[in-house]
C-alpha cells in the first residue's frame, strides 16, 4: 500500500496507462536484484507456529556472521527496514536532524512525523543512505557525528568492503540492512536495525514480540549463511550493471551513480524517456526533483531483448 510519496513501483498505474499484463511488463523502477535467493522449501512449522526465540536468535547468529557485526552491537530485525525508519525517530527527544538529499524519502518524512524539523545542518541526528539512492554516494566515517546518527546501508551488500557496521557498537549509531534489495525478496519483509544497545533494546519495545514472521526467519537465516551464492551475485551484478551503463551510453545518456543493482543517468528529458520505455512495457523511474535524471534496475537474464527493443 502506498503512503503517497514518490517510491519506485507503481506498476498498476503504468499498465493502465499503456496496457498489457504485469507478467508482460518489465519493471526496472526499483533497485532489487531480479535473481532472488532460491527460498526452496520452507518448514511447516515455520507457518504454524508462533516463532520462537531459538528461530529469532539463528537469524541473529547468521546476520552477525554474514555482516561481521562488532561485538558489542546488538541486532534486531524487523518487518523491512521501513518498519523501523518509521519508529526510529522516536528514541530520542524531537530536534534538528541532517538527512543530505536527494535521497530515499522515507527517512525525513518520519523524522517529520515525529515532530523533528529536517535542516542540512541538524546537529541533534543525522541520517546518511551508503550508498546513496539514487546517485551511490559513499559516505566516510569521519562525517558520521550527530548524538543520534542513521546509517542506512540498505543497498551496501554489493560492496561490503564500504560498510560502516564498525560504527554499530558506538553510542547513538544504528547501521540500517535491507534483505529484499540484495537478496532480491523484498516480499519477505525483512531488515535489520544493528548498533547501540540500548537503542536497540527501545526498538525492539516499540515493535513488540514476533515482529518477523515465521517463515522470513527461516529464508533470512539459510540466506545470510550462504556466502558463496552472495559471492556469486556480487560478480553477476557487477557485470550486468555494466552491460546496462554500455547499452544507454550507446544511447546518448550519460552515466551519473548509482550501484550495482539500479544505475543513475543523465537524458535530455526524463518523462520522455519514460514514457518511451513504458511503450515498451519497460517501468523506469524519474524524479520529481530533476527533468533529467532516469533511474534503471536491472533486467532478468531472459529480458534483456524486451528492454533493447523499448530502447
Amino acid at each position: 500500500m502506498s503512503n503517497g510519496r514518490d517510491h519506485g513501483g507503481g506498476l498498476d498505474a503504468a499498465i493502465a496507462a499503456y496496457g498489457g499484463t504485469r507478467a508482460g511488463w518489465l519493471d526496472l523502477s526499483t533497485g532489487i536484484n531480479p535473481v532472488a535467493y532460491p527460498v526452496g522449501a520452507i518448514p511447516l512449522e515455520a507457518w504454524n507456529a508462533l516463532p520462537d526465540s531459538a528461530a529469532f536468535a539463528a537469524l541473529s547468529e547468521a546476520a552477525r556472521r554474514f555482516w561481521n557485526v562488532p561485538e558489542g552491537a546488538a541486532i534486531l530485525p524487523a518487518a523491512g527496514a521501513s518498519a523501523l525508519i518509521a519508529r526510529i525517530p522516536t528514541l530520542a527527544k524531537a530536534g534538528a536532524v541532517s538527512v543530505q538529499g536527494p535521497t530515499y524519502n522515507e527517512h525525513a518524512a518520519s523524522f517529520v512525523g515525529a515532530g523533528w524539523t529536517v535542516s542540512p545542518d541538524g546537529r541533534d541526528a543525522q541520517v546518511v543512505v551508503h550508498p546513496n539512492n539514487p546517485d551511490g554516494r559513499v559516505w566516510a566515517a569521519s562525517e558520521i557525528g550527530a548524538p543520534l546518527a542513521i546509517i542506512d546501508e540498505s543497498f551496501c551488500d554489493v560492496m561490503p568492503e564500504a560498510s560502516l557496521i564498525n560504527l554499530a557498537a558506538q553510542p547513538g549509531r544504528i547501521v540500517l540492512k535491507s534483505f529484499g534489495k540484495f537478496w532480491g525478496l523484498a516480499g519477505a519483509r525483512l531488515g535489520f536495525a544493528i548498533g547501540d544497545p540500548m537503542l536497540i533494546a527501545k526498538l525492539g519495545e516499540a515493535l513488540g514480540p514476533w515482529q518477523v514472521s515465521g517463515p522470513a526467519l527461516a529464508i533470512g537465516a539459510a540466506a545470510l549463511a550462504d556466502a558463496g551464492w552472495a559471492d556469486t551475485t556480487r560478480a553477476r551484478l557487477a557485470s550486468d550493471s555494466d552491460r546496462l551503463d554500455a547499452l544507454m551510453i550507446e544511447r546518448g545518456a550519460k552515466v551519473v551513480g548509482g550501484t550495482s543493482l539500479f544505475r543513475l543517468y543523465e537524458v535530455d528529458d526524463a518523462a520522455q524517456w519514460q514514457e518511451r520505455l513504458a511503450r515498451g512495457h519497460v517501468w523506469s523511474r524519474i524524479f520529481p526533483y530533476s527533468k533529467t535524471w532516469l533511474r534503471l534496475g536491472l533486467p532478468a537474464p531472459d529480458r534483456w531483448s524486451q528492454l533493447e527493443a523499448a530502447l
